[in-house]
């Protein structure tokens, strides 16, 4: 496994030790953008291991490769591609929210309707697509505005500890993806709910469990970061109450909060879904014992198909480029897919897998096997030859 180079950062500055490794362990405020490490880290952990270094070298060499090959098609991209169509689906995201909120307002049940799914969708663009691409740093080269984007679209808009989501996601599950008790998406498993209820149920309470949640992980933070998040949550939930009751016209709090529920809720469902669907029931791994990290993505990460409204809400990175987005975290969605068929056709050719299923196809395997999955402790999979 190698460092990022610095011409894969796209010209951004390398921070300093002091605020590098550090305030990804302790969560400080600081450490946003913790990602640009995580390739050194794991490195370091691959050096650990023992291996020898006739398999160091070889397993080095192929990831090199391919990124070179993505390094080329990320030199010859535009800025429009690079990060300017991701930016302009979630300006129409925000573009939407005025209809919506005047839709809301309308007697006839199909207008009411219309603006209900409206904010709705532009909801789950902004506080999916929004908030993952901004944990990345993907949405600008500069690291402050990389800092605020975060803040922005993962407390405000998301609800949640910006610093506490950014650590959990990118230090966690991107630096130990499929690895058992640390990156294997774990945190989405409550056994003793039956299937049926985790499964299409129990989603629809994350919009209320997600602030509780940020709040239960604030114990311990310092005095700032707790101010700032709560502070931050509370103006993202406060700004929309008020605009259903001010522009909307919502006569009581209950509905108004109501409102607040179903639109957040809507797409609860298929995000907690694509967020198991696409790592738990492949191969798992032991925290001591794990592949080189080409291995581990190309055996631990699922594509799911191309789908216009999940494409639009959750982004290429997230459902049909999920593989690519693991390989190279740092790529927008529009960037992710126009890497693909180099990436596929690269592993292909080195005979390494490359896992794509439907997602009625997941749907079902995990009904039939959630005992298995999500109750049990998923079996660790040895990868005999790559470790």
């Amino acid at each position: 496994m190698q460092t990022v180079p610095e011409e894969w950062r796209e010209g951004r500055e390398p921070r300093g030790g002091g605020g590098g490794g550090g305030g990804g362990e302790d969560g400080r405020t600081g450490d946003m953008l913790v990602e640009r490490r995580v390739d050194s880290e794991m490195k370091g952990e691959g050096k650990k291991k023992g291996d020898s270094g006739g398999e160091d070298v070889e397993q080095e060499s192929l990831m090199m490769e391919l990124t070179r090959q993505v390094q080329k098609i990320m030199k010859e991209s535009s800025w429009w591609e690079r990060r300017g169509v991701d930016c302009t689906i979630l300006a129409a995201a925000f573009l939407c929210l005025p209809p919506a909120f005047l839709l809301l307002g309308s007697s006839p049940v199909l207008s009411f309707s219309a603006g209900m799914l409206l904010m709705g969708v532009a909801h789950a663009v902004i506080t999916f697509k929004g908030a993952h691409l901004a944990s990345h740093g993907s949405l600008s080269e500069s690291q402050t505005w990389g800092k605020f984007w975060a803040v922005f679209f993962i407390e405000i808009c998301g609800s949640f500890s910006a610093q506490v989501g950014v650590h959990g996601h990118i230090k966690m599950h991107h630096a130990h993806t499929n690895v058992v008790g640390l990156g294997d998406s774990s945190v989405w498993k409550v056994p003793f709910l039956p299937r049926c209820v985790y499964l299409f149920i129990a989603p629809l309470a994350v919009p209320v469990i997600t602030p509780l949640v940020a709040l239960a992980h604030l114990k311990g933070r310092s005095l700032a970061l707790v101010v700032r998040t709560v502070v931050m949550v509370t103006l993202g939930l406060y700004s929309q109450y008020w605009l259903l009751i001010h522009v909307s016209g919502f006569l009581s709090p209950l509905s108004a909060l109501l409102c607040m529920l179903v639109c957040r809720a809507m797409f609860s469902v298929p995000y907690i879904h694509v967020n198991i669907f696409q790592h738990i029931g492949l191969h798992m791994f032991s925290p001591n014992n794990r592949p080189k990290r080409i291995y581990q993505m190309t055996h631990g990460v699922l594509n799911l198909p191309r789908n216009p409204l999940l494409d639009w809400i959750f982004g290429h990175s997230l459902i049909n480029c999920h593989v690519e987005h693991h390989l190279f975290p740092f790529l927008s969605d529009n960037m992710c897919l126009k890497v693909k068929p180099v990436v596929s056709k690269y592993l292909a050719e080195k005979q390494l897998p490359y896992q794509e299923d439907g997602y009625l196809n997941r749907l079902r395997f995990f009904f039939h096997k959630y005992q298995e999955l999500m109750v049990l402790a998923p079996p660790i999979t040895e990868l005999v030859g790559v470790q």
